[in-house]
Formats: C-alpha cells, structure tokens, sequence
C-alpha cells in the first residue's frame, strides 16, 4: 500500500522548479520519446493489421475460397455432397487462359478467366459500387475487364478489343495464332490494382473455343458462406474429390502472409528499442532527481521514513511518468490510425508524392485495423520497460546515508 506520506512526497517531486530545469528537460524528453514509441508502434500495427486484413478481404472477393482442379475426369457439380453444399454459398464451374489483348498500337498479356453467363453476376465484384455496364451476363462476344486495365488501354464500355490466343489455328502459310474481336460490356474494380490490371473475364464456351479446351478441363469455384476456417472446408471438399487436386485461397497466397507475419513481428521489435531507448531516459532523470533532492532525502531518512518508503516514492516518480507517456502515445497513436488515409491524402497532397503507391501495395487506399489485444500489449511492454527502468534510482535512493547526506549539503 501507499501511504499519504508516499503520495505527497512523490507529486512534490514531480512539480518543476526553476532549478531544476535540466531535470525538467530529460523529464519532457522521456515522456515524448515512450509517447512516440508506443504512438508508431500502434501506428504500425494497425496499419499492418489492417494491410493483412485488407488483403485477404480482396483476394477472397475476387477469387474462388476453393477451387478443385480435375485431373482427368470432369467435374460435375451434381456429385457434390450434403456436407459441402451445407458451407457454400456458389458453386461455379470456370476455365481459363492466357491471352493478349490489343487495341490500337498498345498490347498487354492478360489471364482470361471463363464463366457461363448466368455464374457471372454470382461473382462478388458486382457488390462493387463502381462496377460500370448494365449488362451483368457475359455474352459469347462479350468480354469484362478491370478498372485499371481501361486506363492502361483507354477503353470504355462498348469499346471493341482483340484477344490474341496462345492456341494457334491452321492456315494454308501455316499455324497462327487465334484471334477474334470482343466488345467491352462491363469494367469492374476488385479493389486491387494487380487484379484490375491482368484479369478479364469472357464466356465459358467461347474461352473453352478459343483456347481449344474441353469440358473435362475446367475447374469448380466454391465460395464459402466463412472463408476464414479455410483447412477445415478444404478438408471436407478434398474427402468429396479425392483425386481431384484441391487448394485454397490461403494456399495460393501462403508466401505472401508469411512474409507479412515475419515483417510484422521484426517491426514490433525494432519499434520496441524507440521505447526502450526512451525509457533509459526515464534512468538519468531519476538519478539527477536523487542528486538534486539528496537533502531532502537526508530530512526524510531523519524524521523515521521507511527506506522502502523512499524506494516507493521514487519508484512512483518513474511509474507516473511512463504510465502517463504511454496513455497519451495511445491517444495519439489511435488517433493517428482513425485518420491514417486522410493524413496520407493531405501529405501527398502538400508535397505531390505518391505514399502508398497501388502497384506496389495491390491496395488503392492505406488501410487500418486498430486491434485493441496489441494496444494491450504494446502498453504492458512500455509499463513493464519503465518499472525496470525505475528500480535501480530508486534502489540507490534508499541506500542514501543521511549523516553524510546532511554534512555536506
């Protein structure tokens, strides 16, 4: 417990005076530096949790939760049993290809994906806002293409293109590559630039008849009503198609969130030395603070105080400084991460560069995730950082020896 005596000494302590401004300055010191180190570390976070979550949001909109890929016989979607349709919401058979799309002088490889025209509006990209073209059933001349793949080849809605296929067709001066015309029915925006960019998409029959495939090729979509217990669905759709090859939205991307993972978990470390950093601050302040009040110490010591009431009050001083730096860095760093979008807008804005650049990061916004189980941790690091920290000035308080304390101030 802390008795009245504690707690007066310690405010008294805290108080700045005019001679004691050095003092006063490593105090401010300290307190910015954990401030801004559990502010960035909660920035970083929350920005990163947010990029992950972000990410799997529009992989697992635009792409199938499970795909199960023949290996010789066809796949029909009446052999599905109970189990699996119990945890689908879609089951979409789809092919596809790669191919070149032209128009005018400017040509660009894309990946073809094929869909029957009802199976086409199943998709999750019509939930999408800013899907433009009325006609939401793909057509045999029909083709859809994303946001960014217009821009790169200034096509609009009911522009025509030219696919060039890798399958060839016979002529008389030899084999050539297929081509054929497709009017531009619908531009969709996925929310990722790398998909809006490379995938189109066309009707089953007339991808099957341009790259010379059959039916026994193509594969099965299922979309899951809960993508997220992904092993477990996956399990239940492998023991339906046991020689078929099964993989998920989590396996195609493995690579990607491990690196995301390791990244994550290296920039909490390295964050954490800007508190620690900080918190060796709080060190030298404490022990000037004992320097400076070794008279009053001395007074203390000699009315009867406890040494273990002299630990306490100057464990207290250190306490009070880094538990209120580390209140108001979470204050700013939440703060910061509910606004990180607009800061990033207004910099860029101000100094016309590009922070977040969309062909590198897949994603056209910063996003943020505040999880409140790593602000815990982050705060219990910086308290548990600044009672160490605490321990040794208050220590070498206690062992003051009053008698010489009091003779030579």
């Amino acid at each position: 417990m802390i008795s009245t005596l504690e707690k007066e000494v310690t405010f008294r302590f805290l108080k700045a005076r005019k001679k004691d401004g050095f003092l006063n300055i490593i105090s401010i010191f300290s307190f910015i530096g954990i401030s801004l180190g559990v502010a960035v570390l909660i920035i970083v976070m929350s920005v990163m949790n947010g990029f992950r979550t972000e990410l799997i949001n529009k992989i697992v909109g635009f792409n199938s939760h499970l795909t199960v890929d023949p290996y010789n016989n066809k796949i029909e979607i009446n052999t599905v049993n109970q189990s699996l349709k119990d945890i689908s919401k879609n089951l979409i058979l789809s092919n596809s290809g790669e191919a070149i799309i032209i128009k005018s002088e400017t040509s660009k490889g894309i990946l073809l994906r094929g869909y029957k025209s009802n199976d086409f509006s199943k998709l999750k990209i019509f939930e999408n806002e800013l899907f433009l073209g009325d006609n939401k059933k793909l057509l045999k001349n029909n083709i859809s293409i994303g946001k960014e793949l217009s821009f790169t080849l200034d096509l609009n809605v009911g522009d025509s293109v030219t696919l060039m296929s890798s399958a060839g067709v016979e002529t008389i001066i030899g084999n050539l590559p297929r081509q054929k015309t497709f009017l531009v029915s619908s531009i969709f925006e996925s929310g990722m630039a790398e998909f809006d960019n490379n995938i189109a998409f066309i009707n089953l029959e007339t991808l099957e008849d341009f790259f010379n495939l059959d039916e026994n090729d193509r594969n099965l979509e299922i979309y899951l009503n809960n993508p997220q217990n992904i092993d477990y669905q996956k399990s239940i759709a492998q023991d339906n198609f046991p020689n078929d090859f099964v993989y998920s939205w989590s396996d195609m991307n493995r690579s990607l969130f491990s690196a995301l993972k390791v990244e994550r978990n290296v920039m909490f470390i390295i964050l954490s030395l800007i508190i620690i950093v900080a918190a060796f601050n709080i060190i030298s302040g404490l022990t000037i603070l004992v320097k400076n009040k070794t008279r009053e110490i001395a007074i203390l010591k000699s009315i009867g105080v406890l040494n273990k009431s002299i630990v306490k009050i100057f464990f207290l001083v250190g306490i009070i400084i880094g538990s209120s730096a580390t209140i108001f860095g979470i204050f700013l760093g939440v703060t910061f991460s509910m606004y990180v979008e607009n800061i990033r807008q207004f910099l860029s804005t101000i100094f016309n560069i590009s922070l977040f650049p969309e062909e590198i990061y897949f994603l056209s916004t910063m996003p943020s995730e505040i999880n409140f189980f790593s602000i815990l941790i982050i705060s219990l690091c910086s308290i548990f950082i600044t009672i160490i920290v605490s321990i040794f000035p208050a220590l070498k308080a206690a062992k003051l020896d009053p008698i010489k304390a009091l003779k030579y101030e």
